[in-house]
């Protein structure tokens, strides 16, 4: 604004003769500091006129001048205009504009300044005072306000989503957004409300001389939840602080001196926070976009993204006994494990194992992060199921929309089987073009074996030792690694078994090519009458045991010319989790007759698939009519889809190559270290490391579980397997990231630094 056209109608509309003026921030609006010829310093601001703009500006004045009879000196003061108003329509730059004058407070940012348990202290009493004087105010205007700054409308800012450009960040707010809906929506209406400045960040307080505070900009007031004050003021306290936590404690403390926090708004702080830092994103997001030369839309955005990914970490469960232990609230008291493990064992079998010699009570997850009834914050280096992340909001909006629509069998039509599978099918060669639907791995499997035996007529099967393939009858017989075990069923006639081709601990010599051969030679002796060969790409319950170069396609020719089929079981291994590969039978530069699908295709949701061929498929047609109740239901092809939708988006293959890589480059910097580590081998995020005597290839069992056991003491989950359960295995969602790489080797060299005090190098590698 021309500063001619500034001084004339500030002279005539409030008899002010302008000695100098200067720009202030704003987020919608202009601010001015003006200084009158007679020293008083007053805030100018200018709006966009709008009967609605109009309405909230007179709302906003009518509880300045309801504060003002409290405490002058802690809040703006509206000053009125020789018209007796105290807001002014005018023409300025050939628009209409609504102006209003204010008084102006003299001190320093909150922002500018050191940041204390002092200050944090203050900020506490000022917000609770302020709410303590705004308790009995009320304002229609303010009561009927519903926009997307208020807490209680999150809802409101889901059309600023798209304009999240990455991917991995908005899923982050879409999470939050539907904790919101899950643990807030149905508490709020009874929740104490009022009318709340709504926006108490370290630029709206000021500190003086006197170490005062008082606080401006009341433009976002609002009648809501009284706690969503406290929500935000706590938000804008810790989100730039080192110890978030320990900052809002404070702040949470002394407002709680004067205002007392039930239980229950106590334990809504956690996603009221969340809420409060989604709403600060979107709105960056937005505004980046349509006004990208506003820099003070962008202030606390990075702080707010940092502050977020700390919550995604970090238990609600944990969060609310920190703030309940602020107030001087007890911290609320959980089952003891044992009860529980004795609940369970009433009504389930023993039999179904309970990992950890100290069992974990789960209670909520987040992508790469589990959260126990405790509080505590585990790193799931493990569960290779939820390959996109524990409750992914895509999956969970995914399995919720469909379920409001249809849910039902193949034998009706519904576009969601088609459309999911011809998207599965193209991550395959072409002649891999039937798919057939169940409800997990093992009812895969099960399936994949009677597909070969319709097809090949021929009788036997072949696996390899320690291969895994299933809890049902069939899987059983031809999983090595069940049968074979002292409590196992032993092996049947019809069922072939050959040596697992293990590089480490081989039984031929030679380069790593030739053992490959050797190994496949010596297993193709056996192939006679065998109608079907199945074996996973990588042996994960054999130990993470990679097949040697070769092996797969000198096996797969044998089998073929003898008429059988060619099984590769994706189960673990499949959906991008080898990263270079987005199938495991790709590394070994072959291709199968059936693939088995399970576990990762629905993050968890029970779906199961057998990919064959169109010859194949025809063969079993002849047979009695194959129908699964649910497999290939709506909901799961709504999962399907949206797993392969996530993992193309995030880049989770690309994510899982480069992570994969990173980590096992660590873990073999840690085994020149420490020679209790035998071997490290897999690829992608599919990875092992084998525990051993030291210098020697025998294997310390009991040394892994230990190591297993601490990494869970140091809260990383990881697991182990093999004929010796002496490899530790980790195998986690494919969002994990190079600082959970980091976490994980830091835990395992201090574990392996107790036990091996003397290998210890002083260089760090990492």
């Amino acid at each position: 604004m021309e500063t001619l056209q500034l001084n004339k109608f500030l002279l005539e509309l409030y008899d002010i003769s302008i000695q100098s003026h200067k720009k202030l921030d704003g987020y919608d609006n202009q601010n001015y500091l003006i200084k009158s010829r007679s020293s008083q310093k007053f805030i100018l601001k200018i709006y966009n006129f709008s009967q609605e703009n109009l309405s909230f500006i007179q709302a906003e004045n009518d509880c300045l001048n309801y504060l003002s009879k409290f405490r002058k000196s802690l809040y703006p003061r509206p000053i009125k205009s020789l018209k007796n108003s105290y807001a002014e329509i005018v023409e300025l730059d050939n628009s209409k504009k609504i102006i209003r004058m204010l008084s102006y407070l003299e001190g320093t940012f909150i922002g500018e300044v050191k940041q204390t348990p002092h200050l944090y202290k203050s900020i506490g009493r000022l917000i609770a005072n302020l709410s303590k004087q705004l308790k009995n105010y009320k304002n229609h205007i303010l009561s009927t306000r519903k926009w997307q700054w208020d807490i209680q409308y999150l809802r409101l800012n889901k059309k600023y989503l798209p304009y999240i450009n990455n991917p991995s960040d908005r899923k982050i707010v879409q999470y939050f957004m539907q904790q919101f809906e899950e643990n807030v929506i149905p508490k709020i209406d009874s929740l104490r409300t009022a009318v709340i400045h709504n926006d108490t960040n370290e630029w709206n307080i000021l500190i003086n001389r006197e170490n005062k505070l008082s606080i401006i900009d009341f433009g976002d007031l609002t009648k809501s939840q009284l706690i969503n004050e406290v929500a935000v003021t706590l938000t804008y306290a810790s989100y730039n602080s080192k110890n978030p936590l320990d900052s809002a404690s404070i702040v949470l403390k002394s407002f709680n001196k004067i205002i007392k926090l039930t239980d229950k708004e106590i334990s809504l702080l956690y996603y009221l926070i969340s809420a409060k830092l989604c709403i600060s994103v979107c709105n960056s997001a937005y505004s980046k976009k349509v006004n990208p030369e506003n820099k003070y839309a962008l202030v606390s955005e990075k702080k707010a993204w940092k502050m977020l990914r700390f919550l995604v970490k970090t238990s609600p469960v944990y969060v609310e006994n920190i703030f309940r232990k602020a107030v001087g609230k007890k911290i609320k008291k959980n089952k003891n494990v044992n009860e529980l493990i004795k609940k369970r064992e009433k009504v389930v079998s023993k039999l179904l194992s309970i990992s950890y010699k100290k069992p974990i009570v789960f209670e909520s997850s987040a992508f790469q992060y589990m959260f126990d009834n405790l509080g505590n914050s585990y790193l799931d280096a493990y569960n290779n199921i939820p390959i996109v992340g524990h409750a992914h909001p895509k999956i969970n909006e995914a399995i919720s929309n469909q379920s409001k629509k249809l849910n039902t069998n193949t034998r009706y039509i519904y576009e969601g089987l088609y459309d999911y599978s011809k998207m599965l099918l193209k991550k395959f060669p072409k002649k891999l073009n039937k798919i057939y639907f169940v409800n997990s791995g093992s009812e895969a499997s099960d399936l994949a074996i009677k597909l070969a035996l319709s097809h090949s007529r021929n009788e036997k099967v072949m696996v390899l030792e320690n291969g895994y393939h299933g809890n049902t009858q069939r899987g059983t017989e031809i999983s090595h690694y069940k049968f074979s075990q002292k409590k196992g069923i032993g092996k049947k006639d019809y069922v072939v078994t050959v040596p697992m081709p293990s590089l480490f601990n081989n039984k031929f010599n030679g380069s790593n090519k030739k053992i490959g051969e050797k190994y496949a030679i010596h297993a193709s002796k056996s192939i006679n009458n065998i109608a079907a060969f199945i074996s996973e790409p990588i042996l994960g319950c054999g130990g993470q045991v990679v097949l040697p170069p070769n092996y797969l396609k000198i096996i797969y020719e044998e089998i073929r010319r003898k008429k059988g089929v060619c099984i590769s079981d994706e189960v673990q291994t499949g959906f991008g989790r080898l990263g270079k590969y987005f199938w495991g039978f790709e590394m070994h530069d072959v291709i199968p007759d059936i693939v088995i699908l399970g576990k990762s295709i629905g993050n968890g949701h029970p779906i199961g698939a057998v990919v064959t061929t169109s010859e194949v498929s025809k063969s079993f047609e002849k047979g009695v009519e194959f129908f699964s109740s649910f497999g290939g239901n709506p909901i799961s092809c709504a999962v399907g889809i949206s797993v392969l939708e996530i993992i193309e988006q995030e880049n989770l293959q690309e994510n899982a190559r480069i992570v994969g890589n990173y980590y096992k480059k660590q873990l073999k910097k840690v085994q020149k270290k420490f020679p209790c580590i035998g071997d490290v081998r897999g690829e992608g995020l599919f990875l092992g490391f084998e525990i051993v005597k030291e210098n020697s290839k025998i294997p310390d069992t009991d040394l892994a579980q230990k190591i297993k056991n601490e990494l869970r003491t140091n809260k990383v989950l990881v697991g182990s397997d093999g004929p010796y359960n002496n490899v530790i295995k980790t195998k986690p969602p494919l969002c994990f990231s190079m600082k959970n790489v980091d976490t994980v080797i830091n835990s395992l060299e201090k574990i392996l630094g107790f036990y091996f005090p003397k290998d210890i190098k002083l260089e760090n590698n990492l």
